[in-house]
């Protein structure tokens, strides 16, 4: 699995898949019991690196005491910015996550939205080559999540590459451009957001055919019927009309005609409608972020990627901004 730089990828999975696990190897936060991997061209773990990994995970907390200004200030120290930065990129970041008007209010009093904002904030410090994101907007109103969604857009415009880590497959489809689905600590899948909008297909309400009316769809696709709904998928959009001329041909009374195309949660639940007992389809030899790609987990060139062979894993470690 890689992710170039720049591209703003979404790690998606069931509860137990090994998203969590992947996560820590790839901050260097758990070391891998076998395998190795690199991340923005170094090995796991490697202290510099790190340094250019922005971190924000499912859950924190911040000294509700400090300003929001008072705890940027703590992480630019904590991140090694020499101190002539912080003042100015301070001000950038309260800028990019909306939080300029509240800079100096306690963050004890925040709503979770602007907790959520300053954590963001904080995972930005140093303009980082790589951002990982840990649901990161579980906790949001519709307006929350819209902001974190410009952020996101935001840091891709940059250069900066994103890795997702969520249970929205609506958020995600929004802003990920490509998306690994994992289970069972494989990799059963990955697919670009364009090669998902582009899986289209037309649902035909339909009657006086019965089951004739699949015999005809699956001429032009994936035919399937649901009551009076015939569902042909694949069909391109140009042979519609002649998919609609042969129902009717064929003595079928059409009521209506819906252009459809498959969304990520559709994608998600066929792939996983395995059962739990069942070995994914297509398993991945392991993990990789952020960089060119490679042929063998570990067989990363410098300054590339991430590779961590998949189901290494090491006990849980501490969550937090890693320096």
């Amino acid at each position: 699995m890689t992710v170039p730089r720049g591209e703003v990828f979404g790690f998606l999975g069931p509860n137990g898949a090994g998203k969590t696990t992947a996560v820590k190897l790839l901050l260097g936060l758990s070391r891998p019991t076998t395998g190795e991997g690199r991340v923005l061209g170094a090995p796991l773990g490697d202290v510099p690196a790190r340094r250019r990994i922005g971190y924000l995970p499912e859950l924190f907390r911040y000294q509700g005491w400090m300003s929001a200004r008072e705890v940027l200030a703590l992480h630019c120290e904590l991140a090694g910015l020499e101190r002539a930065e912080w003042e100015p990129e301070i001000r950038a970041t309260l800028d990019l996550v909306g939080l300029t008007a509240s800079a100096e209010r306690r963050t004890g009093v925040y709503s979770k939205g602007m907790q959520q904002r300053l954590g963001l904030g904080v995972a930005l410090l140093g303009r980082p080559g790589l951002v990982v994101l840990d649901e990161p907007t579980s906790a949001l109103d519709p307006v929350g999540r819209q902001d974190v969604r410009r952020i996101i857009g935001a840091l891709r415009d940059r250069g900066t590459t994103v890795f997702l880590n969520s249970h929205l497959l609506t958020e995600v489809e929004r802003v990920c451009d490509r998306v690994a689905i994992v289970d069972h600590g494989r990799v059963v899948s990955e697919l670009t957001m364009a090669d998902l909008r582009h899986e289209r297909g037309v649902a035909i309400r339909v009657t006086g055919l019965d089951d004739r009316g699949r015999d005809v769809g699956a001429v032009y696709g994936s035919a399937r019927v649901d009551g009076e709904w015939l569902n042909v998928d694949g069909v391109a959009e140009a042979e519609i009309p002649a998919l609609v001329a042969r129902l009717v041909a064929d003595g079928g009374a059409i009521h209506a005609v819906v252009p459809t195309h498959h969304t990520l949660e559709e994608r998600f639940m066929a792939l996983l409608d395995t059962g739990p007992d069942t070995e994914p389809a297509a398993a991945s030899k392991g993990f990789a972020a952020s960089g060119a790609a490679a042929d063998t987990a570990g067989e990363v060139p410098a300054d590339a990627g991430t590779s961590a062979t998949a189901g290494s894993s090491a006990g849980a470690a501490n969550s937090g901004a890693p320096k």
